[in-house]
């Protein structure tokens, strides 16, 4: 049933039920506008109450029916909304525990608003690139008022429902059972005329346009790349502007052009991205998983002390592992500190500080951590040091414990190999800073059981993460395919380009820091270490001698003070360097290279259809299983930027023909072999397809 029907007494009830959150599909949509009529036509029913079934009210539209006829096919939302607002009995909105979307503009739509205590009331649309679609920024204004309702808006934050307590959106805030309430309401008004419209409120704000032409401002420099925080403001003016029928029109034109730009394309596509990111075709839903109740990690360096932080702020206590007591203090030390940070910053009550630091606590000892559900080791990325760690748990660790490495390049198939237990191996990619970083490669070994995998998809979410699976190859997903840009970003400094010019370039087109100002913030020695293997392992993989060169003077990056750019004490900020930029200069010159002038243009396709390329053969070797997992990895993990949708979707966006023509062109540079499209690239373009 998408939505039920009761008569309590002389008042019908209406309960929109569409697990999870009674989205208004097209099913309930029907369900809700039959009900109405029912009602309408018994005489004995004098008035109706809409309520939602389990947890929530309503939470909008429907997910499943985006992008798909359904999700406008009649009843549309407006038609029930219209039903509701035209019924000649008065209609009662019962809203508990989630009131959002299109949820809040139907309830909008009923004369009256009983709300319980600590329902999340929301209009969240900006945040999928659209704005309120069915009326929401017309009524909102009238009930809320001119600035309160432009905030939710804009934002789409939801607000809990005593704090409007004091507006005219509802008519009661009630602690207990919220029917109990509205059916006593009804009771009370079922006789009372004329019935109240949202619609027929005036709006009083005196100077209107001084504080429009404030929010306007404010917004477009908050907005970014985004177009739907300004049409929001302009479709919440239409509210003091324009009669309520043309607002209505107006909200609808904006809503339509919205849907079509790129950029909301690219959030939608993230939001489904992420979704479908915890769903392995041969990992069914109901895969038992293993109970976590307790964590282990080994070492307490960086890496380590945010792998714990995630555990602790999730309630689930975590033990760390140590060598020797003088680094495990130390390890502790800094995450106390970084939890007094957020404490000062006013992010973190006392009681959950205490609570969270309370959760984590130091060992020394293998035979201590021997209980717990999953470890995860976190030590020195070399093989030697991760096969005595994984021997050493082998023999320690219970039975049915989880064996998790924090491996961000290293083979997960020959350290599962390292015990007697392969199975119960996966990989837990972190990404540094480990407690805010949203990413989690989650990397399955050929012989990982599938209730261990399922189990670890669901911790992620538990953790906040996004868990993105990927296969076991050579630097997984995200730093295979990092390699290939880091590769060209070597390759323009040696044809004509400063780190700064290359940074700025793409940083224009959005992404949060440029190739050679994450190096210095990683640590360029990290690289330095990888071309070392590389240069042993795959000598026919060419790369820029710049980085190398830049090791050797030791310019590590900011922990050294100075690397691709030079760094003051204390201060985070890049300056160019001049002893980089006559080095790289000299380097061009002793390879006999003429140095040239490199368009922005030029830069962003080499950098980002080197990515491209590389994400291509990864789907096909079935390393991820779908593009938008790809798009998710950098999105998340790599500060792609959002309003592009990652890799992959911005390669769709662009045209995969127009992709390959481009890397036709660069294949007759110095380092054409690097452009040689991935066949599955080549077939998808030639058959006029995308990747997502």
């Amino acid at each position: 049933m998408s939505a039920e029907y009761q008569v309590n007494g002389n008042i019908a009830v209406i309960t929109l039920n569409n697990p999870p959150v009674n989205g208004l599909g097209h099913a309930t949509r029907t369900a809700a506008v039959n009900g109405m009529k029912q009602a309408l036509n018994d005489d004995a029913v004098k008035a109706i109450v809409i309520t939602g079934a389990g947890k929530a009210f309503s939470g909008g539209a429907d997910i499943k029916e985006f992008n798909s006829p359904k999700a406008s096919a009649e009843p549309s939302l407006h038609t029930l909304i219209n039903v509701v607002e035209g019924s000649d009995k008065p209609v009662i909105a019962a809203i508990h525990t989630v009131c959002m979307g299109g949820g809040l503009e139907l309830a909008l739509g009923c004369n009256y608003r009983i709300a319980s205590k600590g329902a999340q009331i929301a209009l969240p649309e900006v945040k999928l690139g659209i704005l309120p679609g069915a009326g929401g920024t017309q009524r909102l204004p009238r009930v809320l008022g001119l600035e309160m309702a432009l905030n939710m808006i804009v934002s789409g934050t939801p607000v809990p429902s005593e704090k409007l307590a004091k507006t005219a959106i509802f008519n009661e805030v009630v602690e207990g059972d919220v029917l109990e309430a509205a059916l006593a309401f009804a009771a009370k008004v079922a006789d009372v005329r004329p019935l109240p419209r949202v619609r027929d409120i005036k709006i009083d704000y005196p100077n209107y346009e001084a504080y429009l032409q404030f929010s306007r401002n404010t917004v477009r420099a908050m907005a970014g790349p985004f177009p739907a925080p300004l049409k929001c403001v302009e479709a919440v003016a239409a509210a003091i502007t324009k009669k309520f029928d043309d607002g209505i029109k107006f909200e609808r034109e904006l809503f339509v052009d919205l849907v079509q730009t790129t950029e909301s394309k690219a959030l939608r596509h993230a939001f489904f991205g992420e979704r479908a990111a915890s769903k392995l075709p041969d990992v069914p839903e109901d895969t038992p998983t293993r109970p976590i109740k307790s964590v282990a990690v080994i070492g307490a360096g960086t890496m380590g002390g945010g792998i714990a932080m995630n555990f602790a702020n999730a309630g689930i206590p975590v033990q760390i592992l140590e060598m020797k007591q003088e680094a495990l203090d130390k390890g502790l030390a800094t995450i106390r500190k970084n939890y007094e940070n957020t404490l000062k910053k006013g992010k973190l009550t006392q009681e959950k500080f205490d609570q969270r630091v309370g959760l984590i606590t130091g060992t020394l000892s293998y035979e201590e951590i021997a209980q717990a559900d999953i470890v995860i080791e976190a030590v020195f990325e070399d093989m030697g040091v991760k096969e005595q760690v994984f021997k050493k748990l082998d023999e320690v660790m219970k039975q049915g414990a989880i064996l998790a490495s924090n491996t961000s390049t290293l083979d997960v198939d020959k350290i599962a190999d390292f015990t007697k237990r392969p199975e119960d191996v996966i990989g837990t990619h972190f990404f540094s800073p480990a407690n805010v970083m949203k990413l989690l490669e989650i990397v399955r070994g050929k012989k990982t059981a599938k209730d261990v995998l399922a189990t670890v998809l669901g911790l992620s979410k538990k953790i906040k993460k996004t868990g993105v699976v990927s296969g076991v190859c050579d630097g997984f997903i995200g730093n295979r395919m990092i390699e290939q840009y880091s590769r060209q970003a070597g390759f323009l400094l040696e044809e004509g380009c400063t780190p700064e010019q290359v940074d700025k370039a793409v940083e224009k087109m959005g992404f949060a820091m440029g190739p050679f100002r994450m190096g210095d913030l990683a640590g360029n020695d990290i690289g330095w270490y990888i071309r070392k293997r590389r240069y042993v392992e795959k000598p026919q993989i060419t790369y820029s001698k710049t980085a190398d060169l830049l090791c050797e003077l030791g310019r590590f990056g900011q922990k050294t003070g100075a690397g691709w750019y030079d760094y003051k004490p204390g201060d985070r900020k890049a300056y160019p360097s001049g002893i980089v930029n006559v080095m790289i200069i000299q380097h061009s010159a002793d390879l006999g290279i003429t140095r040239r002038k490199i368009s922005d243009q030029e830069i962003v396709e080499r950098l980002i259809y080197s990515l491209v390329n590389e994400a291509a053969y990864i789907l096909e070797e079935g390393i991820a299983t779908r593009a938008s997992d790809i798009d998710m990895v950098y999105l998340t993990g790599y500060g792609f930027p959002l309003h592009t949708g990652g890799p992959m979707f911005y390669a769709d966006t662009v045209g995969l023909p127009n992709v390959v023509m481009a890397m036709e062109k660069y294949a007759k540079g110095r380092h054409g072999d690097a452009w040689k499209p991935a066949p599955l690239l080549a077939k998808l373009a030639a058959e006029g397809k995308t990747f997502n």
